[in-house]
């Protein structure tokens, strides 16, 4: 049998439908690789204006149903949550360093900036948290894969630009950070730095394969991430942060729901049994909507 993995053709896409190709070699399993060109990949607008949920994944979810692809390798951030008849998600490997990193031309942190300094993200939830910490900074879009956003740091369209440090680290370019954020100075995207492995629901053959490479524990913090995320309504786009981690068998989620200019954020933890993640994060988001969350994410979709 051989293993058809679908995958965007971003050297970041193909570092991690190689990664996982490597894993699945390491059992003895026969791939290849079928590259898909998405939404995302050819828009160049601001991505709300371009759709939003699903422009990473939407061809490719697109092709497994077709039976052109067996499994699908998505960036889990970019994975929309609500789920699709027919698909499944079937594991989640470890995850990479789920924190935010800053780039700078000459400036080593956000701090240091100097007043009005232009930062560039494509990113409402960075964009949000930069302008809670620095409502002086022009925030200003920014498309385009990992080398190109630093080609244009480089080419002084920018002062400094933020990035998720997993990618940075896959791609080899961690040399370029110059200040990684802690999860109190930015908490990260749901599903940060980690990997879905989306298969059809009835291939159990494939789904037999791929269930090998689920990091348990990565697996049920993401669960939870997504289940709150879900329950907010939100979409991968919205101005929403989160982090799940695990301690002695017991799940600690933290959220965050922004205003678009940083000025509001609400707040909520939530923390229970492992095998309860996707409770949790319900739980969560009923408490952020009880919160006035919904009206932030509403304002920020007019926005975008």
């Amino acid at each position: 049998m051989i293993l058809r993995i679908g995958t965007r053709q971003s050297p970041l896409a193909r570092w991690q439908a190689n990664h996982i190709a490597s894993l699945l070699a390491a059992q003895g399993v026969e791939v290849e690789m079928v590259p898909i060109v998405t939404s995302g990949d050819v828009s160049t607008g601001p991505l709300g204006a371009s759709g939003g949920v699903g422009l990473f994944t939407k061809e490719i979810q697109r092709a497994l149903i077709d039976n052109r692809c067996d499994l699908a390798v998505h960036s889990l951030k970019d994975l929309p949550t609500e789920r699709i008849d027919g698909l499944w998600l079937a594991a989640v490997p470890e995850r990479e360093d789920p924190r935010d990193c800053f780039i700078g031309r000459t400036s080593r942190t956000l701090k240091d900036l100097p007043q009005e300094a232009t930062v560039g993200t494509g990113s409402l939830r960075r964009a949000a948290q930069v302008r809670q910490q620095r409502p002086d900074l022009k925030v200003i879009d920014i498309r385009g894969n990992v080398d190109s956003r630093i080609k244009k740091l480089d080419d002084r369209l920018y002062d400094g630009i933020l990035l998720a440090s997993a990618g940075l680290r896959r791609l080899e370019l961690s040399h370029r950070v110059t200040h990684t954020f802690s999860l109190d100075e930015m908490l990260p995207a749901v599903g940060q730095a980690a990997l879905g492995l989306e298969t059809r629901a009835d291939d159990k053959s494939t789904r037999a394969i791929v269930e090998k490479l689920v990091h348990y524990e990565t697996h049920q913090a993401v669960l939870a991430e997504r289940a709150l995320l879900r329950g907010l309504r939100g979409g991968c786009l919205a101005p929403v942060a989160a982090h799940a981690v695990i301690h002695n068998k017991t799940l600690h989620l933290k959220a965050k729901v922004f205003s678009l200019d940083g000025s509001q954020v609400l707040e909520q933890d939530q923390s229970g049994p492992i095998d309860t993640a996707e409770a949790i994060g319900e739980t969560c988001a009923s408490q952020l909507i009880s919160a006035g969350a919904s009206e932030l994410i509403a304002q920020a979709r007019k926005s975008s």
